[in-house]
Order: structure tokens, then C-alpha cells, then sequence
């Protein structure tokens, strides 16, 4: 992969890779199509990450899918298709990591401790692997775009990142390959976090500036559901992720949560312009 990356950048190629956990959907192939518009040569990854993963997370279950990944990625008209395994990229005596000081430590940072330092050594390695121009990831991990383009700009990494809008099922619900874990009933229950995002919105519109009255209102929303569990829901700064408190007119909010509908851990997030 680094031979066939320098190669393309000697013959004056624009790289884009797109990074994934395969078991492609909709949204990521919108990020290939966002990557091919940025790019002449689009490199899709494929790696199911185990650093991200604590040792009670779903790693052994996160589904998997290779034949039907690779189909999907041509369709869509990724060049390079780049699906290494756990033994190449970690060695048994591997032993340096990138991690997040503080970016890293919040929102998804408490409950997940060891998350994004997984996140962002293999981010780091599939950029020096892809030797990439440009690489694409998508809103709905809106947490982790923040803390991957600090990485990029702390670390001087020479790339440039770009953050892709969340795809929405019809009814609302962000797409994830891990709605696939939601049964019938649950597929409906988890409507409630499109839905209290939009009502978060609707409250802004009129006028709302106190972030707990928000939070509060809905809270409430997403527990009418009978399997709902909330880890967080938190309005911060877009870019600091530091907790707003009151809204304030000229500033960008970050709106995002983190709920469990039975055993499946759902996030989603919007951005609103405070006006």
C-alpha cells in the first residue's frame, strides 16, 4: 500500500482515503463520492480497529461483512481498496500510541477512556499508510472529527480533513452500521435521538438560551421510550468541546448525545448556528 501511495504522488496524484470499520451503508459511500470530488485516486480503508474497543464493547460481534463491503466499494467507485489485518498493523510488541490530552477525555472520552486513543493511532498510521492528500469523515462522529483534526494540526500531519454531513435513514434516524444490533421495536425507539435533536432545534428557534433547559426537555423525550439509557447529552462549543452553559447569539453549538436502546449504544449530534 505505501509503495503503490508513493508511486501515485509521484505521478503528481491527489490522494483521498476514506477510512471506515466496513459494513458499508449509504453514508459511507457518500464520504467515497465527497472523497472522489477532492481527489483523483479515492483509498477506502477497511479495519476493524481493536484499540478503540474496551474489553467490554461489542468487537468480537461488530458486524462484518468483507465480499459485500468490496462489491459496495467499487459500486461507488473507490480505486484502492485497503483491508489489512490486526496482525499487520499491531505487531505482538507494538508499544507507541497517539492519544488526546484532553479533547480526547470528554463527552464519549468518560465512558470510553482507552476510545480515542485507539481512534487516533490508527487514524495516524492509515494516514502515513495511505500517504494521503485528503481524508473524509463523517459529522455523525462529531467528537471524534474535532480530536482528529486537532491530531492533524498539532502534529503537523500534511493532510487536509474533511468533515461530511450525517446521513439520515428516511425517518430521521442517523446511519450507522450498528443499527443493524436494533430489533423492531428498538429500530423505533431510537427515533427518539433524531427526534430530541430537532426539538433541541425548535427550542433554540424560539428562543431558548439555558443549555440544561434544553438538555432537560430532551431528556425527557428520549425516556418515554421503555429501553432508552442516556450516557450523556451535552451542548458544548463546536470546536473546544467545552460545555455552554447559555447560548450565546454569534456562536456555533454542538448538540450531542450518546443513548443505549437496550444493548445497542447509539450517538448523534447537529450543530446549530445561534442567531
Amino acid at each position: 500500500m505505501q509503495e503503490f501511495a508513493a508511486a501515485a504522488r509521484l505521478q503528481k496524484k491527489r490522494i483521498g482515503v476514506v477510512p471506515t470499520m466496513g459494513f458499508l451503508h449509504e453514508g459511507h459511500l457518500s464520504l467515497v463520492r465527497t472523497a472522489k470530488e477532492h481527489s483523483d485516486l479515492v483509498i477506502m480503508t477497511i479495519f476493524v480497529n481493536p484499540t478503540q474497543f474496551a474489553p467490554n464493547e461489542d468487537l468480537s460481534r461488530y458486524p462484518r461483512d468483507f465480499d459485500r463491503d468490496r462489491a459496495l466499494a467499487e459500486s461507488a467507485g473507490v480505486d484502492v481498496l485497503f483491508a489489512p489485518t490486526a496482525e499487520e498493523m499491531y505487531p505482538p510488541d507494538f508499544d507507541v500510541y497517539v492519544s488526546s490530552e484532553h479533547l480526547g477525555t470528554m463527552l464519549e472520552g468518560e465512558f470510553r477512556p482507552t476510545h480515542f486513543r485507539g481512534v487516533l493511532t490508527i487514524v495516524a498510521k492509515l494516514f502515513n499508510i495511505s500517504k494521503a492528500n485528503v481524508a473524509v469523515f463523517g459529522q455523525k462522529d462529531a467528537q471524534q472529527a474535532v480530536v482528529i483534526k486537532r491530531m492533524v494540526r498539532d502534529l503537523n500531519f500534511d493532510i487536509d480533513i474533511i468533515i461530511a454531513p450525517i446521513l439520515r435513514e428516511p425517518d430521521g434516524l442517523a446511519m450507522s452500521s450498528r443499527n443493524v444490533y436494533l430489533s423492531p421495536a428498538g429500530r423505533k425507539q431510537a427515533l427518539a435521538l433524531s427526534r430530541s435533536l430537532k426539538l433541541a432545534e425548535e427550542m433554540i428557534a424560539r428562543g431558548e438560551r439555558n443549555a440544561q433547559a434544553i438538555i432537560q426537555s430532551m431528556s425527557a423525550h428520549i425516556l418515554r421510550e421503555p429501553d432508552a439509557k442516556i450516557d450523556y447529552i451535552a451542548i458544548t462549543n463546536h470546536e473546544t468541546l467545552e460545555q455552554i452553559p447559555t447560548l450565546q447569539n454569534g456562536t456555533t453549538a454542538l448538540i450531542s448525545l450518546a443513548v443505549r436502546i437496550g444493548k445497542t449504544r447509539l450517538i448523534d449530534n447537529v450543530t446549530v448556528d445561534i442567531l
